[in-house]
């Protein structure tokens, strides 16, 4: 069976169903591995213990743009490919995406307080990423707005692909202007500048929350058709002729 006939949303329920159970038991083992690394990890000479927010805090970080940046390609799709599962990966992706951004600011929060003395500073990347958490917002309430699953899905593409100007922002926020975030340490053109003993958890921890990401995606994504199949099936019910004054009567 080729990749394609996934886009059959059938098949595509029936693909879930089979693969979330292995999704789930890999996020386990990852989640478990990535937490014994972070509890073996020495604390920073400077930050102390407090940097071990970083493990959560920077996959977190990662996963805000990442499912910004899948929901862009869905809605590519959905608007030049028209495929049929594009704008239900987007709207599975948005509250996911919104809950990772979250994370990432509250943890970040968390992180500033002992280092920078105050909860929150309007430094360009902390600003950036508080627009994506609106961005997601927005998106998430535009769904709610429109009855019609298409128009929605069409508008919500269109909104979601003119925000992708704020994925370089954050990324090159700390190379563009000057702000508290030190710049990247683990993808340079001359190699990772943390310490092997916190990279490896720090990887694997956002393994894991790929992993996590993505199984409840699917999950998401398979509750989004059987959620549309149930309203399709009532809007059918309705248009039946009579079916208004038997129940009146």
């Amino acid at each position: 069976m080729a990749l394609v006939d996934f886009a059959n949303p059938t098949r595509f329920v029936a693909l879930t169903a089979r693969v979330t159970p292995w999704l789930i038991a890999l996020t386990i083992a990852l989640f478990a591995v990535g937490l014994y690394g972070t509890a073996l990890a020495p604390d920073d000479y400077q930050q102390g213990a407090t940097v071990k927010i970083m493990f959560i805090h920077v996959p977190c970080a990662w996963l805000s743009m990442f499912v910004y940046a899948t929901m862009a390609i869905s809605s590519l799709g959905t608007l030049v490919w028209r495929h049929p599962l594009a704008d239900v990966a987007a709207r599975a992706g948005a509250p996911l995406g919104a809950a990772f951004t979250f994370v990432c600011l509250a943890t970040g929060s968390l992180w500033g307080k002992p280092m920078w003395g105050t909860y929150w500073v309007w430094d360009a990347r902390l600003t950036s990423e508080l627009v994506l958490l609106i961005m997601y917002l927005g998106l998430i309430a535009l769904w709610q707005t429109i009855e019609d699953p298409l128009k929605a899905a069409r508008a919500v593409a269109v909104l979601t692909l003119v925000g992708v100007i704020n994925l370089p922002i954050i990324k090159f926020s700390v190379d563009w202007w000057n702000t508290l975030h030190q710049p990247a340490a683990v993808f340079r053109m001359d190699g990772p500048t943390i310490d092997p003993s916190m990279l490896w958890p720090l990887l694997v921890m956002a393994l894991a929350a790929t992993c996590l990401f993505l199984t409840l995606h699917l999950l998401a994504m398979r509750n989004e058709i059987l959620r549309r199949r149930v309203r399709t099936l009532r809007l059918m019910e309705a248009a039946r002729p009579g079916v208004g004054s038997e129940r009146s009567a």
